[in-house]
């Protein structure tokens, strides 16, 4: 199985960025769908962006965050990056990576197997 451990929230005004990694330990990504998630205050956990297992090149994303956040990953297969431009207060949550040992992706979070810790985001206006 693989640990993950999210890592690069903080504090950023509006229309700033900022760039989070999730790491991948015991295992590589490479047999793994990862997806981003988060959590507001009071809201329930959503989906935020996938990336497929094979080869990395399938994405999705949520459509409140589509054309402002691009989901990646490393050659070594062992980082997930979320790069979120133009951030707005709404963006402001927990972000979660999480990883899935299904074949195909998945935005429902039942289908991730293993979850990081989560890291805060939040954006000022």
């Amino acid at each position: 199985q693989v640990q993950v451990a999210e890592s690069g929230g903080g504090l950023v005004q509006a229309g700033g960025s900022l760039r989070l990694s999730c790491a991948a330990s015991g295992r590589t990504f490479s047999t793994y769908v990862v997806g981003w998630f988060r959590q507001a205050p009071g809201k329930e956990r959503e989906f935020v962006a996938r990336i497929g297992r094979t080869g990395g090149s399938t994405t999705a994303y949520a459509d409140s965050v589509k054309g402002r956040f691009t989901i990646s990953r490393n050659n070594a297969k062992t980082t997930v990056y979320l790069q979120m431009n133009s951030l707005k207060p709404e963006d402001t949550a927990v972000y979660y990576c999480a990883a899935s040992e299904g074949y195909f992706g998945s935005n429902y979070e039942t289908d991730y197997d293993y979850w990081g810790q989560g890291t805060q985001v939040t954006v000022s206006s």
